[in-house]
């Protein structure tokens, strides 16, 4: 099928399946004419990419579980994975507050500009096991 006809069948754009195929998250056959044309394999890779964007994965994280052989993760693989993701998102944004508290504690409404309900719960938590 042709890159529309693609978009179309997964409800996303053709600047979408085009961005996927230029990071080589899908994989498209050229014709003579040059037109890029896609599997049904490709269609159900597409489908996959979009149900991992939609649980917050990184495109470096879907790259790996939509490669080509990949086994298929189990529901709780993909919260593990979900959570593991989320984790690291959280322990950036609490190494962003350690620095601005480290370069000026003062600074209050930066540091809440900077800091998410949830850092904030984990920083609450992490507190509580440190005391």
């Amino acid at each position: 099928m042709k890159i529309g006809e693609l978009a179309s069948m997964a409800n996303v754009t053709k600047r979408t399946v085009d961005y996927y195929t230029n990071k080589g998250l899908l994989k498209a056959e050229r014709s003579a004419s040059n037109y890029r044309y896609y599997s049904v394999e490709e269609l159900e890779r597409l489908r996959l990419i979009e149900k991992y964007k939609r649980k917050n994965f990184s495109l470096e994280e879907i790259k790996e579980l939509v490669k080509p052989n990949a086994k298929p993760l189990t529901e709780i693989e993909e919260t593990g994975l979900q959570l593991k993701s989320k984790m690291d998102g959280l322990n950036e944004e609490l190494r962003e507050v350690i620095s601005l508290i480290e370069k000026d504690g003062k600074n209050e409404l930066l540091l809440k500009k900077q800091v998410s309900h949830e850092s904030i719960a984990l920083i609450q938590s992490l507190l509580v096991l440190l005391i």
